[in-house]
């Protein structure tokens, strides 16, 4: 069976804004595969001007509170670009992607399905390293 790889429909550059882009980063997050204990928040974090585009940057920020630890032992952060080409009509779909804390690897939604274990695989190394210290 082939893995359907679930995607959602981005807005236009004509009709972007930085809150339109958190909201959109939102549906995408809730297509993820990703048991409820997660819990996230994501943020806008700076608009980036280049000679053939503008990005907007953020971040959502995961981890899992328990009721013995409601503020996690450690979080991991998941990085998306939104890109506005300055060469596309305005009516093209702005381009995204993201990238985990831990890795250089660049992925887009509509090509890769996003994994729990990647989250699972930040925190565990970060506490395994803050009980080496």
């Amino acid at each position: 069976t082939k893995h359907v790889i679930k995607n959602i429909l981005w807005t236009t550059a004509k009709n972007f804004t930085v809150e339109r882009g958190r909201e959109q980063i939102e549906e995408l997050i809730s297509t993820w595969d990703i048991h409820e204990s997660w819990l996230h928040h994501s943020e806008f974090l700076e608009e980036e001007e280049l000679k053939d585009s503008k990005r907007y940057h953020y971040r959502a920020c995961w981890g899992i509170p328990t009721r013995r630890k409601p503020i996690p032992q450690a979080t991991a952060s998941v990085y998306f670009v939104i890109v506005i080409s300055k060469f596309k009509p305005d009516t093209a779909p702005v381009e995204v992607f993201y990238r985990l804390e831990s890795s250089r690897l660049i992925r887009r939604p509509e090509q890769c399905q996003f994994r729990e274990k990647w989250l699972k695989d930040i925190i565990e190394n970060k506490i395994a390293c803050t009980e080496r210290l």
